[in-house]
């Protein structure tokens, strides 16, 4: 293999461990839930969820588990309310 590439595979290894390194501007991601799949949006900060749930109340539980996965990579004001945490 190529003394370059190890190199870079070793540098995105070390960088993965260090999650403060990345910071999310836009995602979009789609989660399986129990009753159906549902696109999960971050845009300029604020999530959006195609779930009845998350019309209603501007957070659910798709938004709050891709808040756990990536916790310390988010910007501030795409980080839940104190009770999406407990």
């Amino acid at each position: 293999m190529n003394s370059s590439l190890i190199g870079k595979i070793e540098k995105a290894k070390r960088y993965a461990r260090e999650k403060d390194r990345f910071h999310f501007n836009s995602l979009s991601v789609q989660v399986s839930g129990d009753n159906d799949s549902h696109e999960v949006t971050l845009r300029e900060g604020a999530w959006h969820c195609a779930c009845d749930f998350f019309a209603g109340w501007a957070v659910c539980s798709h938004t709050m588990a891709i808040e756990r996965m990536l916790d310390g990579m988010l910007p501030r004001e795409a980080v839940g309310q104190e009770f999406a945490r407990a």
